[in-house]
Parts: C-alpha cells; sequence; structure tokens
C-alpha cells in the first residue's frame, strides 16, 4: 500500500484555504430557507401575536371561546410565509369556512367526541379545501375542534369568518407598516 496518495477530498486539512468547505454528509445539511434578519422575524412575531391577542380579547368581550390552535396556524401562516398559496386570503377565509361545513357534517352522522370521526372530518377538509383550489391545513384543525368540541353553530361560524377577516386583515396591515416586508397578500382572490 502507498503512502503517496493524495487524501480523499472530504477528508483533506483545510489549512489556509478561504473557500467554504462542504460538509461532510450534505444530505443532512437539508435545503431549508435563510434565517430572517432579526428585524423581520420580531416584525412577523408581533403581529401575528398582537393578531391572535385581539381574537382572544374579541372572544373575551362576547364570551365566547375563540379557536386559537387553528386561527394561531393561520397566523404563522400570513405573518411568516406571505406568499405561500396557504396563505393567501382565498385560503384562509373559504379554507376555514369548509373546515367548519365538513365538521358539522360529520358531526351530524357520526358521534360528537370521537376521534375516529374528527380524522374524517379533517380529511374531508383536505379534500374540500383541493377541490376548491383554497389550501389551507389549520382548517383541517377547524373540523377537527368542530366534532370533538361541538360548539353552537349559530355562533361559531359568524366567530371564525369574523376571525379570518381580521387576520387577514391584520396581515395585510403588518406588510405595510415595514417597507422591506413582504407585500401581502400575493393575490386576493
Amino acid at each position: 500500500m502507498s503512502t503517496d496518495a493524495a487524501p480523499r477530498p472530504d477528508t483533506a486539512p483545510d489549512i489556509g484555504s478561504t473557500t467554504r468547505r462542504e460538509p461532510r454528509l450534505p444530505w443532512i445539511a437539508g435545503r431549508a430557507p435563510a434565517r430572517p434578519a432579526p428585524v423581520a422575524a420580531f416584525h412577523s412575531v408581533s403581529a401575528a401575536t398582537a393578531a391572535l391577542l385581539g381574537l382572544v380579547a374579541l372572544g373575551a368581550l362576547i364570551h365566547e371561546p375563540v379557536l386559537i390552535p387553528p386561527l394561531a396556524a393561520s397566523a404563522a401562516l400570513v405573518h411568516c410565509a406571505p406568499a405561500l398559496p396557504l396563505a393567501q386570503p382565498r385560503s384562509v377565509i373559504v379554507g376555514h369556512l369548509l373546515g367548519a361545513a365538513a365538521g358539522y357534517t360529520v358531526a351530524a352522522v357520526a358521534a360528537h367526541g370521537s376521534a375516529w370521526a374528527a380524522a374524517v372530518a379533517a380529511g374531508v377538509t383536505l379534500a374540500l379545501t383541493t377541490l376548491a383550489r383554497t389550501p389551507h391545513s389549520p382548517a383541517c384543525a377547524t373540523a377537527v375542534v368542530i366534532v370533538l368540541q361541538a360548539p353552537a353553530p349559530g355562533r361559531f361560524v359568524p366567530l371564525l369568518f369574523g376571525a379570518t377577516v381580521l387576520l387577514v386583515l391584520t396581515a395585510y396591515a403588518a406588510s405595510r407598516v415595514r417597507r422591506a416586508a413582504p407585500r401581502y397578500p400575493a393575490y386576493w382572490w
């Protein structure tokens, strides 16, 4: 065995080189997007938190619990990934309304509180939002909450509609406050 062979590129020492070295395991590095600037991250997170606090205040004012888990996911989408199709107003508002319709329909056919029925409602919501070209994954959680908690539709659906419109409007306003922020929405309908 000869010792004068050149070492393999991934094991060669990097002495004095200014070039960036490739990771030993490139599949671990992934293709995640770049980390946002601290100012941009603070802006997105504070706008989403303010919108959610506004929804909680509204719910407390009218003595109706708000739908925080699905709406928190929606707020994360519209404020932190405003260019995605899932974050557009059409998908947010119509997606949640389709989720509510699926949730109430499945709950009418199956037993309220059933985890099996909740899973079916989420699947039906996914199918409906896909067919309607309004992809919005948090809408599936809306259907699940409806099946598991059985809220009164007369109060719940208007609250859900108002909450989704408020989320969209706060994302629109937040995107206009900071000059460097990405503009929301990419399209309205």
